[in-house]
């Protein structure tokens, strides 16, 4: 299942946040989405995932969802979002139990995902005893649970120090190359934008336009840390953003 973004633009009351913005989202296709401050990201990814009604334009699921899909589109979120009192499988288990799925398919979904994202050893513990980055894990497990046809990722390595991002964006590369998923990525991380982006989305200071796509063929299993192809595509990256970066932080600082 393809998604493609027809004209879509937003305004909150007399704030216009984005402006005509035409894209479409490739199954198998890891698309990130970067920009300066403010510029629209993540109500851009709401409107995608339904959360928000757009003020014009259109979000169009186009073809069929995959086999098993249980929730064509689902979210990863920045801050984790587990409930504490819930095992690392309760976490997982939340997101199936509205399905009416035999216990045994449903246990079977949780083996699955906990040993993709290598957490079958913590299916009994808690958030509390979890660093971010396994909290993180089980955040993208239970996604996986569902099937998506679409992730919806939200500045999902954002809360979490240097090292521990380096080595989540090894895990979802990993993920990716053992079976490719789709995914809207937002990050304001050019670094993660380059390891984990078949396509960047770069959008202008608010109103958020598409001022450039780029595409990187370089396989994720390829792309490696200090890589000077990335270094040099984040460069690129970095220039079409920088005026505009210092832009919209001189705006937001006056209101």
């Amino acid at each position: 299942m393809n998604l493609s973004i027809e004209q879509l633009g937003h305004s909150y009351g007399q704030m216009e946040v984005l402006r005509d913005i035409n894209l479409d989202i490739p199954t198998g296709k890891i698309v990130c989405i970067v920009g300066p401050s403010g510029c629209g990201k993540s109500t851009l990814l709401r409107l995608i995932g339904g959360l928000e009604q757009a003020s014009s334009g259109n979000v169009l699921q186009v073809g069929e969802p995959p086999q098993a899909c249980l929730n064509p589109l689902t979210y990863v979120f920045q801050h984790f979002a587990l409930l504490p009192w819930r095992s690392v499988e309760g976490n997982i288990s939340v997101v199936l139990e509205d399905h009416k799925l035999p216990k045994a398919q449903v246990q079977s979904i949780i083996t699955d995902v906990l040993a993709r994202t290598n957490l079958s050893d913590f299916r009994h513990a808690l958030p509390t005893q979890l660093s971010g980055g396994m909290k993180q894990r089980v955040a993208i497990a239970r996604a996986l649970a569902v099937k998506p046809a679409v992730m919806l990722m939200d500045e999902p390595l954002s809360a979490l120090d240097s090292q521990t991002r380096e080595l989540l964006m090894d895990d979802l590369v990993g993920l990716w190359t053992k079976a490719p998923f789709t995914a809207v990525y937002v990050t304001h991380n050019l670094n993660e934008a380059v390891r984990l982006g078949h396509k960047i989305v770069v959008l202008s200071r608010r109103p958020g336009c598409i001022h450039e796509v780029v595409v990187i063929d370089t396989p994720l299993n390829e792309r490696h840390a200090g890589d000077a192809e990335l270094a040099q595509k984040q460069s690129y990256l970095w220039n079409l953003m920088r005026d505009e970066a210092m832009a919209a932080e001189g705006e937001l600082i006056n209101g």
